[in-house]
């Protein structure tokens, strides 16, 4: 088998694998895609992914505080949950339970969840 039938029976795979992908129930979230972050004091955010590398990741965000303020975030995988950093704030989870971190000691337990 040559490169160029290689590539074909490859390509001919390829959306028989991504349907099977998709049907299994995997979320797909786009770029652009928002998260709400409800939060135990009252607060509601918004997590909007930036640029993914691959479908279903979100490495860069950014939360918005407030509707017009926005701090940039980044995914730091942690084990079984996950981190994402931006300049003095984090929020730390697993699943859809979080903790949001706007100072060093005093957590704020967060619902993460699809706009």
């Amino acid at each position: 088998m040559n490169f160029k039938q290689a590539m074909f029976c490859g390509l001919l795979v390829l959306p028989v694998s991504l349907g099977s992908v998709v049907s299994a129930g995997a979320e797909i979230i786009l770029p652009g895609a928002s998260l709400s972050v409800s939060c135990a004091n009252g607060g509601n955010y918004v997590l909007q992914s930036g640029p993914v590398a691959s479908p279903g990741e979100i490495v860069t965000a950014r939360l918005y505080l407030k509707p017009h303020r926005a701090v940039p975030m980044r995914l730091i995988p942690m084990g079984d949950g996950y981190r994402y950093a931006g300049r003095g704030i984090w929020l730390d989870g697993i699943g859809q339970q979080a903790l949001l971190y706007r100072s060093k000691y005093q957590p704020t337990p967060c619902v993460i969840g699809r706009n």
